[in-house]
């Protein structure tokens, strides 16, 4: 991923210096477990595990020759070890390692996201309870439907978010897994024993079966948590661009002293980090398409898989860090309009109200498609600027027979909406972000 939309945190580990750690570390694991169950001498294990070492530049230039990354590595880290290195990779195919590895590079990775989405979500959470009460039209294709609250609207992604973490919690159980297994999954060269003990050190569970590979399911789920994740952001992020239009301006990303939106037009106050969330989570579902791809492989292994998940699997976890940091900045900043919002709601003079002046001509005794006729006459009256929708009901003879002007004031009192808003808002309390 280019520096533009990457953390030093969680670029770090998808360095190409990590990733030759993460290969030592299940190589010298491998050497630990086979000297204590005495496939390998005790001495030669001590000095791979005390002497083994790399140079990344070293490996590199090895590679222009061998054309394969893990031998390349073996050769490097063998010329820190001396005589004992005929014992480094014993037994193993490189996907033992390889494989392993990349379990142990996503977990860690999943850990940061894991610690962020926690973070929005109380962010969320907070912005949820603190704008419970700020009244907006609710609108439905685009349309004034009825009133909500922007309380209940940030509740709605506070509770996404939830389901967010419960889905990278699986996803992290699914690639908990590593293989030492051999080259096409049966331990002709290792055992059963050997992958339990090895795992174990590595904090990880072995794959029950596995063929050269550990199978790509698991890595398809975790990218698809990955991008059902940003598409929330996406989400959150579309509705504070389509709030922010001239002709809506009801909420508006935070604009800095000092920042400017056109090289044209001095006016302009683009929702520039939105629409950069919006941009991204793209990338997220084109990357998991390529992951569900890798799951077909050639009998008990191709190569085909490697080359795409060297770009999709860091590229995707490093976008998605970057996206929950921008996304709880656009969610603590974010400007509220109110008075715009109170504004908005009244336009056209109460269409919102249309189904509840309905249901009380029903009440009344009229037919349904009666009823719905006459609310629906006044209303797009209203759209065509033709009195107000509350002025073309108060008009109407059918109804002025059947409902008095006091009677038909109460309907349009926006509190009737809102009364199971409260309730929405308190199960945020429900909300465990510490159980995960």
């Amino acid at each position: 991923m280019i520096p533009r939309y990457t953390n030093p945190e969680m670029g770090k580990i998808w360095e190409e210096n990590s990733k030759f750690g993460y290969w030592l570390k299940v190589e010298k694991a491998v050497c630990k477990s086979q000297a204590e169950m005495g496939i390998i001498p005790r001495d030669a294990a001590e000095d791979i595990v005390k002497l083994a070492d790399f140079n990344v530049d070293k490996i590199n230039e090895i590679e222009l020759k061998t054309n394969h990354d893990v031998i390349s590595f073996l050769t490097d880290v063998s010329s820190y070890i001396g005589d004992s290195s005929k014992y480094l990779h014993y037994g193993l195919t490189s996907s033992d390692v390889v494989d392993t590895a990349l379990s142990l590079q996503i977990i860690d990775s999943i850990n940061i996201i894991i610690r962020k989405i926690k973070q929005l979500a109380k962010v969320l959470i907070s912005q949820a309870q603190t704008y419970g009460g700020t009244v907006m039209v609710g609108r439905t294709h685009g349309i004034h439907a009825e009133p909500v609250t922007f309380g209940f609207k940030i509740a709605v992604w506070a509770f996404e978010m939830q389901r967010n973490l419960t889905r990278m919690m699986q996803a992290k159980e699914a690639i908990s897994y590593g293989k030492i297994s051999g080259a096409v999954g049966t331990y002709a060269n290792t055992s059963p024993e050997l992958e339990k003990k090895v795992c174990e050190l590595l904090g990880l569970k072995p794959s029950p079966a596995s063929t050269q590979v550990l199978q790509r399911d698991r890595h398809a789920q975790v990218l698809c948590a990955i991008t059902i994740c940003g598409a929330t952001l996406e989400k959150i992020a579309l509705e504070v661009r389509s709030l922010q239009r001239t002709d809506t301006k009801e909420v508006e990303e935070a604009f800095s002293k000092g920042q400017k939106g056109s090289s044209a037009m001095p006016h302009k106050r683009n929702p520039i980090i939105c629409e950069r969330i919006c941009g991204l989570a793209r990338v997220l579902r084109s990357n998991a398409m390529a992951s569900f791809e890798n799951i077909a492989l050639w009998h008990e292994r191709d190569i085909s898989h490697s080359s795409a998940e060297r770009i999709i699997i860091p590229d995707s976890f490093i976008l998605l860090d970057y996206l929950l940091d921008k996304t709880e900045a656009v969610v603590k900043n974010f400007k509220v309009l109110d008075k715009n919002m109170a504004r908005n709601l009244m336009k056209y003079g109460g269409i919102i109200f249309s189904q509840r002046v309905l249901l009380e001509l029903i009440n009344r005794g009229l037919s349904r498609d009666e009823a719905y006729r006459i609310v629906q006459s006044c209303a797009l009256k209203a759209w065509d600027q033709e009195g107000s929708f509350k002025e073309n009901i108060l008009n109407e003879k059918k109804v002025a027979d059947i409902l008095g002007h006091d009677e038909i004031e109460k309907l349009f009192d926006v509190n009737y909406h809102l009364q199971h808003i409260n309730t929405i808002i308190k199960r945020l309390d429900e909300i465990d972000l510490e159980e995960n």
